[in-house]
């Protein structure tokens, strides 16, 4: 003869009450809540990072190569009023390998810069590129 089984139950409040809905509730509330200033937190981070890294944006629209030493370029630059910065050019050559670097300033009057640099390179330059302007601290 078998005896009869039960299914053995935990001792009563050892693991916390069962559907507590108002609990579940607040829980959700709260996670709610954190996730919405956590994105709102990167959000102002990416921006202010954004806003603070394009203060002057150039280009090099045209080029020119005029012997093996040199390269003439036309820089664009815009920028806010009265930000004065250094925008870095490089020229590599038929083996992409770098023939010449230059950091050109560029003034802190008006709202845009345009002019026609020289680049001076070891050897014959295929290119000329923008690598980057930074603001003058």
């Amino acid at each position: 003869m078998t005896a009869p089984t039960t299914a053995a139950q935990p001792p009563e409040g050892r693991y916390g009450r069962r559907g507590n809905s108002e609990s579940d509730r607040r829980l959700k509330a709260i996670g709610a809540v954190c996730g919405v200033l956590g994105l709102g937190l990167i959000a102002w981070l990416g921006g202010s990072y954004l806003l603070r890294e394009t203060k002057i944006n150039g280009s090099v629209p045209t080029f020119q190569v005029l012997s093996d030493s040199e390269v003439q370029l036309h820089l664009t630059v815009r920028k806010s009023d009265g930000q004065a910065g250094t925008c870095t050019v490089r020229s590599q050559g038929e083996d992409h390998g770098v023939v010449g670097v230059a950091d050109f300033p560029v003034p802190a009057t008006g709202s845009s810069y345009d002019a026609t640099v020289t680049l001076r390179t070891t050897a014959r330059g295929t290119t000329a590129e923008l690598l980057g302007c930074t603001p003058a601290k």
